[in-house]
């Protein structure tokens, strides 16, 4: 037996056990990727290479902007843009059939992105419009659909924490690049939701909503336009050059706190107490998920398991086309039982030089990876925003379940447009001047 062979059966294996046996998923790795060096190193090289790993793991500068992107998302969720983005969203979309879940869908799109969590949007997007469309007479699953569908759209349009750690697992792919490389899919994702809510909205009757009046629509273009500005002034530094992407998550949580203070008002300063908290938590979650998946990185480099998983999928065939869409299948599998960041860690290394020996820019495969990824956050059995849009939906997954599909297939779709036409992703990158 080949050691990438028992290596990579030593990871599946003991991940597997760990996990099933209630674990997190951090640990998890960390002692699967243990026992995988075993057959290399012994017990006391084993421990020290570990170690060491790590900490070169999380010993990158690049990694400081998760934490302070994090911290400035909190400090958005908390500091009352929600009901600003939805009024302009209703500005926007007000006048077509449907038109709250339209709404729903495009506050999801932007408050996903200046808060950087599917989570926080499907929460705050569906307590505050839910509510609303009901007593207007909405289905409650037909919105708590287009709530949930929606809601993952932000963790493709940037800023995104999973596209800086792919960055740095894929051995420091350009985040610019990939900032805007996800725009256009994260917006035809929300599109043909909205293409689906639209036909389900002729289908029920639902009408328009009432014309908002020039006045109304300047007012509320102008108290949305500082929440906005957030994104402009963050991913345009970046994308521009004029700051880096850890500098730009600095900028951002001086821009919230300023907002947030002083101009909206909304976040008192004892407050952040609170807020401070719950970013350190969570940096600490993703930042020892990051350590210990460097061990497992390691280990699969050193052993070849990317190799032989290649080797392995080009004796099914030498298609690319074929060989993709087993990709896009595993990884749509994997998404159904597995965070998104832990799943970027541990599949990159294995699919990316499988990916760019057929031509594919790391680039593009960053997005794709993503793309699947975010599906399995909407899909049981571990669906984090599945599960939050409908608890604040005040439904059951039961009965949601039948509705989403007619959202996954769209979704499906642009995620098999994204796959085959490297336009899609790679068109703002390349005007910019990124290279493939």
């Amino acid at each position: 037996m080949t050691i990438a062979l028992l290596s990579g059966l030593i990871i599946a294996i003991v991940l597997l056990v760990l996990l099933l046996a209630g674990l997190p998923i951090s640990i998890a790795l960390g002692i699967s990727s243990l026992l995988a060096i075993l057959p290399i190193l012994n017990f006391n090289a084993a421990v020290l290479t570990a170690a060491q790993r790590i900490f070169s793991g999380i010993s990158v500068f690049t990694l400081i902007a998760i934490p302070f992107f994090i911290l400035a998302g909190n400090i958005m969720n908390k500091g009352g843009i929600a009901i600003r983005l939805i009024n302009f969203a209703k500005v926007l979309s007000g006048r077509i059939p449907g038109a709250m879940a339209h709404t729903n869908a495009v506050s999801n799109m932007m408050f996903g992105a200046i808060s950087g969590s599917g989570v926080a949007a499907a929460s705050a997007m569906g307590s505050i419009i839910g509510p609303i469309a009901v007593k207007d007479g909405y289905d409650r699953d037909y919105m708590a659909t287009v709530n949930i569908a929606t809601a993952p759209t932000g963790l493709l349009i940037p800023p995104s924490n999973v596209l800086i750690t792919f960055s740095l697992v894929s051995g420091g792919t350009s985040v610019a690049a990939l900032f805007l490389a996800g725009y256009v899919p994260g917006i035809l994702w929300g599109l043909s939701c909205m293409v689906v809510a639209f036909l389900i909205a002729r289908k029920k009757g639902y009408q328009s909503s009432e014309r908002v009046t020039p006045k109304q629509a300047i007012k509320t273009t102008i108290e949305a336009i500082p929440s906005l500005l957030l994104i402009l002034i963050v991913i345009g530094g970046i994308i521009t050059g004029i700051f880096t992407a850890t500098e730009g998550s600095v900028v951002a949580v001086a821009y919230s706190l300023i907002l947030s203070l002083f101009f909206y008002k909304t976040i008192k300063i004892k407050d952040l107490y609170d807020i401070y908290k719950d970013s350190a938590e969570m940096t600490g979650i993703i930042v020892f998920l990051i350590g210990v998946s460097s061990v497992m990185a390691w280990v699969m480099a050193f052993t070849g398991i990317p190799a032989a998983i290649s080797n392995a999928l080009l004796s099914v065939s030498t298609n690319h086309i074929v060989i993709l869409l087993i990709i896009n299948l595993v990884l749509l599998f994997v998404g159904t039982f597995m965070d998104i960041t832990p799943a970027i860690l541990i599949f990159t290394p294995i699919f990316l030089p499988i990916c760019l020996g057929f031509g594919m820019s790391a680039i593009q495969f960053g997005i794709m990876i993503t793309f699947n990824l975010c599906i399995g956050t909407i899909t049981p059995p571990v669906g984090n925003i599945l599960f939050v849009g409908v608890k604040v939906a005040k439904t059951t997954i039961e009965n949601v379940m039948l509705k989403l599909i007619p959202y996954y297939v769209a979704i499906f779709v642009v995620l098999m447009l994204t796959t085959y036409i490297p336009n899609i992703t790679m068109w703002l990158p390349t005007l910019m001047g990124y290279k493939k």
